[in-house]
């Protein structure tokens, strides 16, 4: 088929089936979490009095997403005790999202006063959001029943996420304006009731039920091989020498994006933004670049293909965080802040589409969980470590040129180390078209 056809594939209605309609609440469920203990965390520590690097240090409570795959095999292979008859998937759902959200009330509770506890805190919430994230993942992937509506449901997912990363970044600053922090929390720990309620009404794949089949036939020495090795060598089998190069370009190409994130709000906060009026653009013009940027993203991918996509997407990425740097010499000025906001939503949510496509149509199924994670955790890992020494990058150069030129040195500098993810992402796509011509 056609990328033209496929694309006609895809009406308005197709996205209000009732299984698209449930993973864009699940998405949402996926998304809720992430900002709640990463950039907009760092934003409440910043308005409580936190340094940056504290803050910069405290971000790598995050690095629980980049290292789920080692447990991934237990989603993979077992369910939940007590919620077995959810089936698999919805067992590790429903579980992740209860702990998530006693997680959000136990921050709200505890608040910056003590950085250990809230930090412990947040370091379950983002525990259990990674679980979540994974078992999500694996339901998309396995759910589908073509490859065009995994396309499907994957845009479905990024809506889903990006609203509530809208919501966590931005109508969140709105409410913690008038009620405060600990209220917002409280309330957003409420809203993980749309994911549970979604995994009640979920269906569970099929295809999880018949891998579960032929791991039981095995013996258990042999389902543990299976569950904890088996994935990795499928994986590395499948596409040999192409494996390794394919899994360095997926961690460097979000670099910019984890490498800026703690930074971003309280750098918000230092050149005199108000909460109010971060929030009005992140839900006006932020909203609508973050869309148009899932749109088209998408739209390149099934067009043009996941490579070209993930070029294009790295090089609007690595543009939009470096023109960051422009606002530490505009100040508040609404105009510039705006432009900015629209570039950073519109350039990242291209390449999160982009992305997680590519990483979507490399999994095998009876392994997705593990597989997924393994990719998601490479993307992932690089980032989380380093952006804990953001705050202390900043810090040690607001030394010696002032906080403002610090800043502005700090974002160049973040959108710059995106540049390797491009290249080896052009490298691949001419070996894969140099593959396809020997055929």
């Amino acid at each position: 088929m056609s990328d033209a056809k496929a694309v006609q594939r895809h009406p308005f209605r197709a996205y209000l089936r009732p299984r698209t309609l449930t993973m864009l609440a699940l998405g949402f469920s996926s998304g809720l979490p992430f900002l709640l203990v990463g950039n907009t965390f760092g934003y409440w520590l910043r308005d409580a009095g936190t340094t940056l690097t504290a803050i910069g240090f405290i971000s790598w409570v995050g690095i629980a997403y980049s290292v789920k795959y080692l447990w991934a095999p237990l989603v993979d292979r077992t369910d939940v005790p007590g919620l077995g008859w959810l089936g698999r998937r919805r067992s590790w759902m429903a579980f992740a999202q209860i702990l998530i959200a006693l997680g959000l009330f136990g921050m709200a509770a505890t608040g910056p006063a003590s950085l250990a506890q809230i930090g412990a805190f947040a370091l379950v919430v983002a525990f259990a959001s990674a679980t979540q994230d994974t078992v999500i993942d694996a339901w998309r992937i396995e759910s589908a029943e073509s490859g065009e509506e995994l396309g499907l449901l994957s845009s479905a997912y990024q809506f889903g996420y990006r609203i509530a990363l809208l919501a966590t970044d931005a109508w969140i600053l709105a409410i913690a304006q008038r009620l405060g922090w600990p209220i917002s929390y409280s309330l957003y720990g409420g809203l993980m009731a749309v994911g549970l309620i979604a995994t009640f009404v979920a269906v569970e794949p099929v295809s999880s039920e018949r891998a579960d089949e032929t791991a039981e036939r095995l013996s258990w020495w042999r389902r543990l091989v299976d569950a904890v090795i088996g994935p990795f060598i499928v994986f590395f089998n499948h596409y040999g020498a192409l494996a390794l190069l394919m899994l360095v370009a997926i961690a460097l190409y979000r670099l910019p994006d984890f490498v800026m994130g703690p930074m971003a709000n309280p750098y918000y906060h230092d050149i005199g933004l108000t909460k109010d009026m971060v929030a009005g653009v992140r839900t006006s013009v932020g909203l609508v670049a973050a869309l148009a940027g899932i749109a088209a993203g998408g739209f390149f991918a099934l067009r043009f293909g996941y490579m070209r996509a993930l070029i294009l997407g790295g090089v609007l990425q690595a543009l939009a965080i470096a023109a960051f740097a422009i606002l530490a010499f505009t100040g508040g000025d609404l105009l510039w802040f705006s432009a900015v906001m629209f570039g950073d939503n519109f350039g990242t949510s291209f390449a999160g589409v982009a992305l997680v496509s590519y990483m979507s149509s490399l999994t095998t199924r009876g392994y997705t969980a593990t597989q997924y994670a393994l990719l998601a955790s490479s993307y992932a890992l690089i980032g989380k470590v380093l952006k804990g020494f953001s705050g202390a990058v900043v810090e040690s150069l607001s030394t010696q040129m002032g906080l403002m030129h610090a800043y502005a040195i700090f974002f160049v500098g973040a959108g710059l180390i995106g540049l390797p993810a491009i290249v080896l992402f052009w490298i691949l796509d001419g070996r894969q078209r140099a593959a396809i011509a020997k055929i």
